[in-house]
């Protein structure tokens, strides 16, 4: 029999603060595994990216210290120094999990940081946080220790600067996560994807720990093209440039939708989605989400109509073909900056804007139609692609239906020799 508990109002807790984030974790960050530790860089980074997607900075530093930490620095406006309720506005952005400047759209027009909880969530699970600003010709800076700041009412002031930027250095609290070691080719990974994401934006990755000392920087004027490219580099193309889809809207809901589709076909008979990489304000959705599938819909559409209006369905008598027989060979980034993105958790795997599926689709529609109708050979070669792709899947069935009878004949014949 279990025994009697009670159940009132002194047990109802309410965490204040970053104690919710203290307490919790895995559900700011995705996990306290290496992907969280990670993870708390690339909410860093983001800040600054999103610098850069309002055209306020150009360049973007990541340097892994030799103490381990952890420092992102960028040449953009710069955080404000100025005071808000009576304290420097630093401290509300670093200690209150819904504040920031990308709720107003007057400060980022886009942005992927748009919960307003990152920079926090990093201060929360960090021993030590400094930040250092360039900004109105001075540099100042604050600390904060275990998520506190140190000189609560005031922002020290160093220098004069007549540069700009933001500089962030954080110490992750070993007691918060399985490991504080970072892997450089995780974080490599990710600018070398930004920097493709962002043309004409450099990004930079130094280790200083004993034993390290590497260095990479990145920079892509062609943007997402590069990114295919790059990709396909081991592989045979069967277009030979980029296929491009670019366009803008604005929906129905007043916000803002940028689509930005680089793809190319190669001779690979992969039909699985793998080499369909998707971005929304520069977070990778690896699970997809409406702009994904607006790719997919358009693809498969646009494919099939252009076979049927120029007759090339006779091999497989006129029947259209699935999306996984269209997209077999075909590498693509999907890119979309929204003004109001909706992300599917505080780690933005999957985007669930409803509207953009339709824009996508319908600007890599015209586009895509458009290149066909230009490049008659690649579109035939992109058609009867999927064509044998239909082919082989039909065959594969009927030998795998031609085995199974074969294979039930036998059982039933030795059953009646048993008999």
């Amino acid at each position: 029999m279990m025994s009697e508990q009670s159940y009132g109002a002194d047990n109802i807790t309410k965490l204040e603060g970053l104690d919710a984030v203290r307490k919790r974790p895995g559900m700011f960050i995705g996990s306290t595994s290496k992907k969280g530790l990670h993870h708390m860089v690339q909410e860093v980074v983001d800040n600054s990216v999103d610098e850069a997607l309002s055209d306020y900075a150009d360049e973007i530093n990541v340097t892994i210290h030799e103490d381990g930490s952890v420092s992102v620095s960028d040449n953009g406006r710069g955080i404000p120094v100025d005071d808000k309720d009576g304290a420097p506005v630093i401290n509300m952005i670093m200690t209150d999990i819904h504040a920031g400047g990308k709720f107003d759209s007057d400060a980022y027009a886009v942005s992927g940081g748009l919960h307003g909880v990152g920079v926090s969530v990093v201060n929360a699970l960090s021993t030590r946080l400094e930040t250092v600003i360039k900004r109105d010709g001075h540099v100042w800076k604050q600390v904060f220790i275990n998520g506190e700041p140190q000189g609560l009412e005031t922002l020290r002031e160093l220098d004069d600067d007549e540069d700009t930027g933001s500089d962030v250095r954080f110490w992750a609290n070993p007691e918060a996560f399985e490991t504080v070691d970072y892997e450089f080719e995780i974080i490599r990974g990710r600018l070398e994807n930004l920097a493709y994401l962002n043309p004409g934006v450099t990004f930079t990755l130094t280790d200083e720990r004993p034993d390290e000392e590497l260095y990479e920087s990145y920079q892509f004027d062609t943007g997402i093209s590069a990114f295919v490219e790059h990709l396909n580099e081991a592989r045979e193309p069967i277009t030979p440039e980029i296929i491009r889809a670019k366009g803008e809207t604005k929906t129905d809901d007043g916000n803002q939708v940028m689509v930005d589709v680089a793809m190319q076909y190669t001779t690979s008979t992969q039909q699985s989605d793998s080499s369909i990489f998707s971005f929304a304000n520069n977070i990778e959705t690896s699970s997809g989400g409406t702009h994904e599938t607006g790719f997919k819909t358009a693809i498969t559409r646009v494919v099939n109509s252009y076979a049927e209006k120029h007759d090339l369905l006779k091999e497989i008598g006129g029947e259209r073909m699935g999306g996984s027989l269209v997209r077999e060979g075909l590498t693509a980034v999907i890119s979309v900056k929204h003004s109001d993105p909706q992300f599917e958790g505080q780690t933005k795997t999957k985007l669930g804007n409803a509207n953009v599926r339709g824009v996508v689709s319908s600007i890599l529609t015209n586009e895509f139609n458009k290149y066909l109708e230009e490049h008659p050979d690649a579109a035939e070669a992109i058609v009867m692609k999927a064509v044998n792709a239909y082919k082989a899947k039909k065959a594969a069935k009927k030998a795998r239906r031609t085995y199974t009878s074969k294979v039930c004949d036998c059982k039933y014949t030795s059953s009646r020799q048993i008999i």
